[in-house]
């Protein structure tokens, strides 16, 4: 191999070497808790409470007027972690005459959690959902049918107005998904969160 050769090899498998070192400081980055814009040091508790809040089964769309969780939080090996620990789901109704909610709960908590940044956009990954939804109706097509909504959902962490949103569009974007009966399900809310804790009326971010 001649100099020039060489040369232009060792270029290349230098810019080889910045590129992958470039990924590798990206990939490892991730967002932690604040509070007041400083790191949250311990835990805290915190509340996001949807003003309403749908799944949608392809077909039927469940819509709960009181949709929130409970998520004890921490910062832990560089990136901020947490449970879900309580999610109440109340008046929840169909938009479909035929169709009423019987019960629905959610199943299996602690859900665990854990924040991540996709292309400079901080979110919030709820994994190992699962909510129980039994529908009731002489002509509902689901009537008497027991619905497991499953899987993990990602939710965009706006720090300006201290919301989660989740919809599928985020879902999409963290690479996760909701699936009921097979098939999968679309979850729209947004949850302004707060702390309660010892960090009460601070102003909570993520980065």
């Amino acid at each position: 191999m001649n100099r020039k050769a060489t040369t232009i090899f060792g270029r290349v498998a230098i810019a080889a070497l910045l590129i992958s070192a470039v990924f590798a400081a990206s990939a490892g980055a991730a967002p932690n808790w604040k509070f007041e814009g400083k790191e949250l040091s311990g835990s805290e508790t915190v509340v996001g409470a949807a003003v309403e809040s749908s799944m949608t089964i392809p077909g039927l769309t469940t819509k709960c007027e009181n949709f929130l969780y409970k998520l004890k939080i921490k910062n832990e090996g560089g990136t901020g972690k947490g449970e879900v620990t309580e999610v109440p789901l109340y008046n929840c109704t169909t938009n479909s005459k035929a169709c009423s909610v019987s019960t629905i709960g959610a199943e299996n908590l602690p859900w665990a959690s854990h924040l991540t940044t996709v292309s400079t956009k901080n979110y919030i990954v709820i994994e190992g959902v699962k909510v129980a939804i039994l529908y009731s109706g002489v002509e509902c097509v689901l009537g008497g049918t027991l619905v497991t909504v499953k899987g993990s959902a990602g939710g965009l962490v706006d720090n300006t107005a201290e919301t989660a949103t989740f919809n599928s569009t985020t879902l999409a974007s963290t690479g996760t998904e909701l699936k009921a009966l097979g098939q999968k399900i679309e979850w729209n809310g947004v949850f302004p969160t707060e702390a309660f804790e010892w960090h009460r009326e601070q102003a909570i971010s993520v980065s």
